[in-house]
């Protein structure tokens, strides 16, 4: 994953983290691209296609994505109204984090900077 943040550790070795997790990532770059092939996304978040497809049946059996077979190909459907795991944020919807990182109807075809 390109520009991730580095953080120095006490003894001088560096970490890699990010505010999201992978899960979120997977979930957000199909949000983007429902039709998107398992290896596209997992380059995207930059893990392996295995760990992409196990988010994915994670994200599936939780209820936040549902796999529909169009052809020779898998289409997405993210259901915004999935509530975040963590008690912290249990209250919230997944459709905010996806209205924050996704463009919507007023936003496509308009470039971000």
């Amino acid at each position: 994953m390109a520009g991730m943040a580095t953080t120095a550790g006490a003894n001088g070795s560096t970490r890699n983290w990010t505010f999201l997790t992978n899960h979120a990532h997977v979930l957000l770059a199909i949000a983007r691209d429902p039709t998107a092939r398992l290896r596209d996304v997992a380059d995207k978040v930059g893990v392996t296609e295995r760990a992409a497809q196990a988010i994915v049946a994670d994200l599936e059996a939780e209820g936040y994505l549902q796999r529909t077979r169009v052809g020779r190909r898998n289409e997405y459907t993210v259901n915004p109204a999935g509530h975040f795991r963590h008690p912290a944020e249990a209250d919230r919807q997944v459709g905010d984090l996806l209205a924050l990182f996704t463009p919507g109807p007023a936003d496509e075809g308009t470039a971000r900077h």
